[in-house]
């Protein structure tokens, strides 16, 4: 079997894009330069004690800021930058978008991103991930940047996706088209493709939600949680219960194995934990196009309108039947 590298697949599937081919592949093979760099940081975190644990400051979520935080947050930046094809970007780490000036102005994408989801676990060597969403711009190009170019519903995404630093390096992204994963070979520096055209499964047994909160959420999810755990074999019940407490890595589990992640409002979060722009309307594209879900609980998470950059929402992400059997509970 012939081996399809990303660079490879990109150009191959250009015909796909729904704006211009060449900038929108640019743009994704800054992603894939900045991923490997991030990689090879993170794998030698365990040696290199100047990246580890917190800078002493807090984001804008107020989040204590990790090492690797602000140190990812800067490759994807200069990446992207250097382009000369994004005229700005919103991330979770920076309080407000970064406009870039000069020729930059002139690019028609802008890129909202979590540089490095689950920092916190890198200590403890555990999955992390970054997540990322390219919009095309509405105000003119060759014009500063406008915050109306980043609060547009994910359904006007024209690629998102995420990678998974993990017990392997893997980049999955969808243009609207599907959804495929990439898994880096580090002895040849490049991604290969070795899950094409990915589905997650109608149904599954994977509950995925910091159960921590039980006590602090809606009666309606506190009754889905006893239900997941009362034994019925024809509906595969019990369920199991997986949490990591990285995104990247418990959606990425469901994805290939089938399951729901949930993550509700709660007595000390009313409107949830989770960023619409940085984390769930970029999952959700992915989601939706391997055949899942995503909503608030409520709503398809990509036709909410945001409103500001850092937006917090309600989140339910899976398999389509076990995201509508979630809705049943909470809704009732």
């Amino acid at each position: 079997m012939q081996s399809i590298t990303l660079g490879e697949f990109i150009i191959e599937n250009q015909q796909h894009f729904k704006y211009s081919t060449g900038e929108l592949s640019s743009i994704l093979s800054s992603i894939r330069l900045a991923s490997k760099i991030v990689h090879h940081e993170i794998n030698k975190a365990g040696l290199a004690k100047h990246i580890l644990g917190a800078v002493g400051t807090e984001n804008i979520q107020g989040e204590e800021q990790q090492k690797l935080d602000l140190y990812a947050n800067d490759v994807f930046i200069k990446a992207l930058k250097n382009r000369g094809i994004i005229c700005g970007i919103a991330s979770e780490e920076d309080d407000d978008f970064i406009a870039f000036d000069g020729d930059s102005m002139k690019g028609n994408y802008v890129v909202a991103m979590d540089p490095l989801d689950g920092s916190s676990n890198i200590d403890v060597n555990v999955s992390v991930g970054t997540i990322f969403s390219i919009y095309r711009r509405i105000s003119p190009a060759g014009t500063p940047v406008t915050l109306e170019d980043f609060l547009q519903p994910g359904t006007e995404q024209v690629a998102a996706g995420y990678v998974l630093y993990g017990s392997s390096t893997m980049l999955i992204y969808t243009t609207g088209n599907g959804t495929n994963g990439f898994t880096y070979d580090s002895s040849l520096g490049v991604f290969y493709l070795s899950h094409p055209d990915m589905k997650t499964s109608k149904d599954g047994k994977i509950f995925s939600m910091n159960e921590g909160n039980y006590n602090r959420t809606s009666q309606g999810l506190r009754d889905y949680i006893d239900y997941t755990k009362e034994v019925d074999d024809s509906s595969n019940r019990p369920y199991t219960a997986r949490y990591i407490g990285s995104l990247v890595a418990d959606f990425h589990r469901n994805l290939l194995k089938g399951g729901v992640y949930v993550y509700p409002s709660t007595d000390n979060a009313p409107k949830g934990k989770l960023r619409l722009l940085y984390e769930c309307n970029p999952l959700a594209f992915v989601i939706e196009q391997a055949g899942g879900k995503a909503t608030d609980g409520k709503n398809r998470i990509m036709e909410l309108k945001p409103t500001e950059l850092h937006q917090r929402v309600p989140y339910v992400i899976g398999s389509s039947n076990m995201v509508d059997k979630v809705h049943s509970f909470m809704n009732k």
